[in-house]
């Protein structure tokens, strides 16, 4: 009987073992991100409302542009950006809160010092060629600007007034 005993109590044991050795394992499961609405692309930005007509930039012609932005800044308060390089020198741009603005240029003798406003139009070659017809004398006809920000054209009106036209194309 003693037999018994020691077989039952190391069956008690054993039994105590791989009840204590058992893990009771529990699957893991990550929670999952909330969803987050997909990102929206920015919409295109809308094309400004053409203002025909409107005086939309004026270009200062200046035997002296920097002396000329300078007393621009200190007197009127205008803020320029960085000058834009061309051909003929330095062009010093400025632009005004309600969407105006003009630039500062070294004038092209014969040319005289002054200002030349530009009208904003739907169509830059339309608007030349209507304007030559109204009887204005050609001084500069349709060309682009750089970096796709327009065409311009100059006519001098009768009285040789000029007067230029902007338009994006």
């Amino acid at each position: 009987m003693a037999k018994r005993a020691v077989s039952r109590s190391r069956k008690g044991k054993s039994a105590k073992r791989s009840v204590a050795k058992k893990v009771v394992k529990k699957k893991i499961t990550k929670k999952a991100a909330p969803r987050r609405p997909a990102a929206r692309r920015p919409a295109p930005a809308a094309r400004p409302r053409l203002r025909a007509g409107v005086i939309t930039h004026t270009e200062l012609a200046s035997s002296d542009p920097v002396a000329t932005k300078n007393w621009c800044a200190t007197v009127l308060g205008w803020k320029f950006g960085p000058p834009m390089p061309t051909p003929t020198g330095p062009y010093h741009m400025w632009r005004f809160d309600i969407g105006t603005g003009g630039g500062i240029r070294a004038n092209n003798p014969p040319e005289v010092p002054g200002s030349i406003p530009y009208c904003e139009v739907p169509d830059i070659h339309d608007a030349y060629d209507r304007a030559l017809g109204a009887g204005a004398i050609e001084m500069l006809s349709p060309m682009a600007l750089p970096e796709g920000m327009g065409w311009v054209a100059i006519v001098a009106a009768p009285g040789g007034v000029p007067i230029g036209f902007w338009a994006m194309k």
